[in-house]
Order: C-alpha cells, then sequence, then structure tokens
C-alpha cells in the first residue's frame, strides 16, 4: 500500500558494460522462462535494474607500492531491482521479525535438528494484481514487471515472514523456528526430528513451496 500523497516515478534505464548487460540479460530470460516476471509497456511506476558483485572468500594481492592487501573475491554478480524511489512512498509493514537469540534458547534441550534453506523464497509469494505494475522494471532489452514477489522491496520481509508463520502456525515452537527462509525442525529424538521434518515437507508440497 502506497502513501496518500506519493506521485508515481519513472526512472530511466541504467547503462550497462557489455559483462553486465549479459548477466542481466540471463537473469531476466530465466524469470521470464519461470513465468516470474512479464513484459509490460504501459506503468507509472518504473525501476532500474542494479548489478552487484558476489563476494567470496578473501585472498591478498599487491597494489601499486607492492604492499600487501586483504581484500575479498568476487565470484558472479547479483541482479537487483533498485526500488528504493517506490520504497519510499511505500507505507511500512511493521510484522515483527523474530529474535535469534530468543530462537536459539527455544532450541537448546533438544539432540536432533534438521536445517531447511528456501530456494528464490520470496519469488513463491503471489503478488495481488493491482499491485504488479508497481513492480516494473527497466534494462536495455525490455520493460517487465513481476508476477511474484521480488527481492528488494521494503515490506517483503516482513510479507514472508507472516506468510510462513500463518502456513505453519500449528507447528511453531513446537518443532519448528522459522526466521525468514531458515527452519530449523527439531526433535528429542532421531526418530522425532525425521517424523516432523517429514510434517514439514508434507506441509511444503500441499502449499506448494520448493525448499
Amino acid at each position: 500500500m502506497l502513501e496518500a500523497k506519493c506521485k508515481p516515478t519513472v526512472q530511466p534505464q541504467r547503462r550497462l558494460n557489455p559483462t553486465l548487460k549479459e548477466v542481466v540479460k540471463k537473469e531476466v530470460l530465466k524469470l521470464l522462462d519461470a513465468g516470474i516476471i512479464y513484459p509490460i509497456s504501459d506503468c507509472k511506476w518504473v525501476s532500474p535494474v542494479h548489478v552487484v558483485p558476489k563476494k567470496g572468500g578473501m585472498t591478498v594481492v599487491k597494489n601499486e607500492v607492492n604492499e600487501l592487501i586483504l581484500t575479498r573475491t568476487v565470484t558472479g554478480w547479483r541482479v537487483c531491482i533498485d526500488y528504493r524511489k517506490l520504497n519510499d512512498a511505500t507505507r511500512k509493514d511493521h510484522f515483527p521479525l523474530p529474535f535469534i537469540n530468543q530462537m536459539l534458547e527455544k532450541l537448546t534441550g533438544h539432540d536432533y535438528y534438521c536445517f531447511l534453506d528456501g530456494y528464490s523464497s520470496y519469488n513463491q509469494i503471489h503478488i495481488a494484481p493491482e499491485d504488479k505494475e508497481k513492480t516494473t522494471f527497466t534494462y536495455p532489452y525490455g520493460t517487465f514487471a513481476f508476477r511474484r514477489m521480488p527481492f528488494g522491496l521494503c515490506n517483503a520481509p516482513a510479507t514472508f515472514q507472516r506468510c510462513m508463520m500463518s502456513i505453519f502456525s500449528d507447528m511453531l515452537e513446537n518443532f519448528i523456528e522459522i526466521f525468514m527462509d531458515d527452519f530449523s525442525v527439531f526433535g528429542k529424538s532421531f526418530e522425532y526430528c525425521l517424523t516432523n521434518l517429514s510434517c514439514v515437507l508434507k506441509r511444503f508440497v500441499c502449499r506448494h513451496l520448493i525448499y
């Protein structure tokens, strides 16, 4: 939901060098093939694509005066949408995220754990039809909007947490803890842990979630 007096913003595409242009093109085609985005031409909100490096481990390199400098290695590129203008105009969702220390306290006392990490978690949440065009982004090969929730929206974490807590409400604190797309399933014995994990996986299948 947007603030009452906000004005839509159409931002131009940003220049990309040939390497990054190809990175963005591959990501857009992947999202298009998966049905997560669709082409759009007429929209009031348009945000630009932004590419940032994926940082890996640390390495040592020499600078111009032959000194050894510790630096991070770049393992690839991450394609993002710069939704700052849209986020500024968005009414904030104050749904609370769990405290990590409290979650860890609840996990203590159990001997067996299973940890599940989400796969493109936000993209599994469908966007209301009237809000899809607000997610429009532009890049050198076209303009597209999301059918499912993208990364970068200010309310995405709260929305995802609310959805997961609703879906697994009967299991929470009994044998599962959820923080965003990280699931911790636990049990006092190996058999109980497997039984609990089976319940969680069946719920994933029932709700068409991919983990």
